[in-house]
């Protein structure tokens, strides 16, 4: 009876455990996972490549430049045209291409030093302190020049941003918002020391208190009984250097003491900036009795004019210098100057550096480090 049951059934109702019903269950299972895969391949050809980073060779085609060229960008080499240049940064940047020897998360080890110039007995100063910093954290220091004026704006920041550095040290350098950027897409910390702008008024930074160094300066020749002082800044654009012609100017104001323009020249921060610009002011028909430079630098130059012109520092010419380099004390005679003290300056950015780098955050974005006066032999009452 059950057979003939089954039988004019036609086989459309087969029971739960039977063969049949097992393989139809098994066919059924297969068509749903074929269709799930054949959606996830459907799904993942409609994405966009994951890949952490595109080729030097995808970047190339892209740009429509050889493969020797884009890697030249990214190595910061010279000869290459600067509409390139700039085509090939910006689909590195739009990109986010960083070096296979970078890893998220893992240190390398190494600090970019980049300097505004090495040819200073300043930026010694200031590594010493960066260096000292580094020894006791176990870390190197990479010690770079950064070369303005030419047409390749961010070429120091490709470089760095493609190869294997925890962190920059920007020293008296300008900074553009496309170069700071380029580090932060990166992910590239940076701290600036002395900056000439700040692109990001809460840019990571350490400087001095130049204003106050420029009315001690100004003031402690007010206190000789001067009162036709010259100042000698550094070129007119730098932070450091408005602040301390503000300070100057402060102390002429509170003495009482008219400001005037034409004993007010801007150097270079260099000896031959100091020994030009000194030379002009003692041409002036009513020349000054004393001289603030706004650097030891300039004070020798000072120093130079003076002793070409027969003129005895600090009898015919009192000079106040700023900074307080190892040099000052053995001038002749020592220079009395204002103390920046630039290996500490050092010292503390690489500390906020290296906050940065753990992925820390600073109490403050801002340090002024203290300004003093130091009082030698190259001042005294105007003769």
């Amino acid at each position: 009876m059950a057979l003939s049951d089954r039988r004019s059934d036609g086989g459309r109702s087969a029971a739960p455990g039977s063969r049949p019903a097992r393989a139809a269950q098994q066919q059924g299972q297969q068509a749903q996972q074929d269709q799930h895969d054949q959606q996830a391949q459907q799904s993942q050809l409609a994405q966009p490549s994951r890949r952490a980073r595109p080729t030097l060779a995808e970047i190339a085609a892209e740009a429509g430049v050889s493969l020797p060229t884009v890697s030249k960008v990214v190595n910061g080499h010279a000869d290459v045209a600067a509409a390139t240049r700039a085509r090939v940064e910006q689909l590195l940047g739009e990109r986010r291409y960083r070096h296979p020897g970078i890893r998220r998360g893992r240190h390398a080890g190494l600090i970019d030093v980049v300097f505004n110039g090495l040819d200073s007995p300043w930026a010694v100063e200031i590594l010493r302190g960066v260096e000292d910093w580094c020894s006791a954290h176990g870390m190197a220091a990479a010690v770079s020049s950064v070369r303005h004026g030419d047409a390749r704006p961010a070429s120091w920041t490709s470089a760095l941003a493609s190869h294997d550095t925890d962190g920059v040290l920007l020293v008296t350098s300008e900074l553009t918002t496309r170069q700071l950027r380029q580090l932060r897409e990166a992910d590239i910390p940076i701290v600036v020391i002395d900056p000439v702008n700040l692109p990001e008024p809460d840019l990571p930074g350490v400087g001095t208190t130049n204003w106050a160094g420029g009315l001690a300066a100004t003031d402690h020749l007010i206190d000789c009984g001067h009162t036709r002082i010259a100042a000698i800044g550094g070129p007119e654009g730098y932070l450091c250097n408005r602040a301390r012609i503000d300070g100057y100017r402060s102390a002429l104001e509170r003495a009482g003491l008219k400001y005037d323009p034409a004993l007010v020249k801007h150097g270079d921060f260099h000896y031959e900036g100091g020994f030009l610009r000194a030379d002009s002011l003692l041409d002036l028909a009513d020349p000054p009795s004393a001289i603030f430079a706004g650097s030891d630098q300039q004070a020798l130059g000072v120093y130079e004019a003076a002793r070409l012109r027969g003129l005895r520092v600090p009898q015919d010419l009192s000079v106040v210098g700023f900074d307080d380099l190892p040099m000052a004390r053995w001038y002749s005679p020592p220079l009395t100057t204002v103390r920046q003290p630039l290996a500490e300056m050092g010292r503390v950015a690489a500390e906020m550096l290296g906050t940065l780098v753990e992925g820390l955050t600073l109490s403050s974005p801002r340090m002024e480090l203290a300004t003093e006066l130091v009082v030698r032999g190259s001042t005294a009452p105007p003769s």
